[in-house]
């Protein structure tokens, strides 16, 4: 498992929380808050884009 640093939790009305996590080499990781050990990696970009989707209403039911 790489070396990752994790934001505080996201956490949204009636939704899971979610933490943000990058690592040295720039690497963006996004888990469900206590299961860190499972993570979704990609571009920073990307899961920015993921959670901006999220927060905009477009894909809530996928966390």
């Amino acid at each position: 498992m790489p070396d990752i640093t994790w934001e505080a939790p996201f956490c949204a009305e009636g939704n899971n929380c979610f933490r943000i996590g990058t690592d040295a080499d720039g690497n963006a990781y996004i888990a469900v808050n206590g299961q860190e050990e499972r993570y979704v990696a990609d571009s920073v970009e990307a899961l920015r884009t993921l959670i901006t989707d999220i927060k905009a209403g477009k894909a809530d039911h996928l966390l």
